[in-house]
């Protein structure tokens, strides 16, 4: 109870703060791009039950592929407005609302696309989704400002198979460790430290970390 009570105040209050942000990133969505300024992708909400997660849209209509699930870093699918939001996680914003709803948490394990979690989660795996997914985890505090930063495929490898063999267990290994020790203290220690890498490592890119599932 305590935990929704804190994910209630932090959705509310953030939404009322960020709405402007919001309503200026739709716009500048829909008047660079053709297509809706919102994103509704399907996400793998606690207890493995499908949800709706909403985002600003980043990415051109109609390039939606189950084999490119993960975004690269230099995408060419992303627009280049969508590159700007995504860069100061503007369009992560509208997650409040999944959170208010009551869908997501302000801090938790990250939302997993559904057909990854269809297809490739193990049972361990599945132990993640014992809890509502977060709009922020402890992993990307950790792997600032993603994966493929600290850790890009190599040549020839195709990202999202990289991803599923390298990166998804490293990230699965942060969130149990999240769901053993979680707390109000931890959620707001790491609600800080993201708000501090967005502010500071947007401008100044992070020191690059050795990927490994043991962290």
């Amino acid at each position: 109870m305590s935990k929704r009570l804190f994910d209630l105040i932090i959705a509310g209050v953030g939404l009322a703060l960020t709405w402007p942000l919001i309503l200026a990133g739709a716009l500048a969505v829909r008047l660079t791009s053709p297509g809706p300024a919102f994103y509704r992708a399907r996400r793998a909400g606690r207890h493995g039950v499908p949800f709706t997660m909403y985002k600003l849209r980043t990415m051109r209509v109609g390039l939606d592929d189950v084999n490119r699930r993960v975004t690269e870093e230099h995408d060419d699918r992303i627009t280049p407005v969508g590159r700007w939001l995504r860069r100061l996680r503007i369009d992560e914003l509208p997650q409040l609302w999944n959170v208010l709803r009551g869908d997501m948490s302000v801090i938790g394990p990250r939302p997993e696309d559904w057909d990854i979690v269809e297809r490739y989660y193990t049972p361990e795996m599945r132990r993640t989704l014992s809890v509502r997914p977060g709009l922020a985890a402890p992993s990307d505090v950790y792997w600032y400002p993603d994966f493929t930063y600290h850790d890009p495929p190599p040549p020839g490898v195709p990202l999202q198979e990289h991803y599923l063999r390298r990166h998804l267990p490293a990230r699965l290994a942060v969130d149990l460790r999240y769901i053993q020790h979680q707390s109000l203290l931890l959620d707001l220690q790491v609600m800080v430290q993201v708000i501090v890498c967005i502010v500071v490592h947007t401008w100044a890119p992070p020191r690059r970390r050795l990927m490994s599932t043991e962290v």
